[in-house]
């Protein structure tokens, strides 16, 4: 476990986000072998088919997220400020909080499944396959959850290796089982989907079992709450936020992908494929900011205020130096990597992610700056600013994808909505985040100058 509250900002930061940016590598690894493995070994529609489940699984993966901060930040807060025993009935708290919420997603996704695919417009051909996907995927929920809130844990206590560890088997077992599933065993979608059920379910188990096998070793001064209404009043402050945030960008996300189904399958593969990779992008950025979340409550809760700003800027390179790099590979190599999911005759699929990745990827260095400063907004429970910045990326993007979409640019007025909604939410972001650090500093110790 780290203490985020002393030591020199920038080189703090660094070793606790660098395993945090690994385990993203590895977690879109982990996602990306479904497609890739779907699209080369299945087929175009078998590529379409998992990418259209895919963003009714963001709206789960929201809700996973939400707890994920929830436990996360109030575990930072009490760890900061040394009171044990209270983490303890905080993350008891979550623990049993995360699990009501997952089994009342589960019961309303296997009910829903359906409707919720032909409203997105689903052609006929890949609906079968949607299905099966989606509803082995709702199966092993339980096991993303709890692998999110016991990273959520472990990355609040400062500890960002075990988590990536866990990943690093899970996403290399998952690529091996993808292709044994698919290409010799003849599974289809449903050997996808049961193979990522499989591997979560194993990446779950370790880092669930690690958690407790660590909390063992942290002394309190009494027994700790299976409950506590405080904790769950925090844990709710945050989680629910931060569940709406991507809650409704993955709603947007969902009418986005009515829009873009609408063009035909070729379409869907490509903006299916394309996305997976500026997926990855988004992802990574988002993870310095979750650590610049933890980073900001430990110290806020230390009442180490004057260390906010310096995580705010540090953060922000190491996200711009990630943007960067992406902007760099997707922008000049697209064509060849759109090739790793699909074949060289799927000729209008490749030029639709071509079309994707050169419009959307140069705004990365705008999204990383917003990204750090939610992480600051984020930990400082400032969810009200952070909720208005969100709102107003998510309306930007969806209304401008339908009324440019039905310009001369047709699809690709859709991927043009996602920039000018990056561009405005940052000025929001940036704005609440100075607002909330230019109260009185204290000075800087010695032992940060170290």
């Amino acid at each position: 476990m780290i203490n985020l509250t002393v030591g020199k900002p920038h080189k703090v930061l660094l070793r606790y986000i660098l395993p945090l940016f690994l385990s993203v590598v590895f977690q879109q690894i982990y996602n990306i072998a479904d497609s890739v493995v779907a699209g080369k070994y299945i087929g175009q529609e078998a590529l379409a088919a998992v990418g259209n489940s895919y963003e009714i699984t963001l709206v789960l993966l929201a809700f996973a997220f939400g707890c994920n901060m929830g436990a996360s930040i109030v575990t930072a807060k009490n760890f900061g400020a040394k009171n044990y025993t209270e983490m303890k009935s905080a993350i008891n708290t979550s623990l049993l909080s995360t699990l009501a919420v997952t089994l009342c997603l589960m019961a309303v996704g296997f009910a829903s499944a359906k409707p919720l695919l032909k409203l997105l417009n689903t052609p006929s051909e890949i609906l079968g396959d949607s299905l099966a996907y989606l509803y082995i995927y709702l199966a092993g929920l339980l096991f993303l959850f709890f692998y999110n809130v016991s990273t959520g844990i472990f990355a609040a206590l400062g500890d960002s290796v075990r988590p990536f560890i866990f990943l690093v088997i899970s996403s290399v077992a998952n690529v091996f089982m993808d292709i044994l599933f698919v290409a010799v065993f003849k599974m289809g979608v449903k050997g996808v989907a049961w193979a990522t059920f499989i591997c979560q379910g194993l990446s779950s188990a370790a880092a669930f079992t690690a958690l407790m096998l660590t909390l063992r070793k942290v002394k309190t001064e009494s027994k700790p709450r299976p409950f506590s209404k405080g904790a769950f009043r925090d844990f709710l402050l945050v989680g629910i936020p931060s569940t709406l945030q991507q809650s409704f960008i993955s709603v947007g996300n969902i009418a986005l992908q009515g829009l873009i189904n609408t063009f035909g399958t070729p379409t869907i593969a490509g903006y299916s494929a394309a996305v997976k990779f500026n997926n990855f992008a988004i992802t990574s950025m988002h993870q310095v900011g979750n650590g610049v979340s933890n980073y900001t409550a430990q110290n806020l809760a230390a009442e180490r205020r004057d260390r906010v700003k310096a995580g705010l800027c540090y953060g922000t390179l190491i996200a711009l130096c990630i943007g960067l790099f992406f902007f760099l590979v997707y922008f000049f190599l697209n064509r060849y990597i759109m090739l790793l999911f699909l074949n060289k005759g799927d000729k209008q699929a490749i030029s639709v992610g071509h079309d994707f990745m050169t419009i959307v990827t140069p705004f990365y260095l705008v999204i990383a700056g917003k990204l750090v400063a939610d992480g600051v907004l984020r930990g400082a429970e400032k969810m009200g600013r952070f909720m208005v910045s969100t709102f107003a990326d998510l309306a930007l993007r969806v209304g401008l994808a339908f009324a440019l979409s039905g310009t001369y640019l047709g699809s690709r007025g859709i991927w043009w909505s996602w920039p000018i909604g990056w561009g405005v939410a940052l000025v929001l972001s940036l704005v609440f985040c100075l607002l909330v650090i230019r109260s009185k500093k204290a000075p800087m110790r010695k032992e940060d100058c170290e």
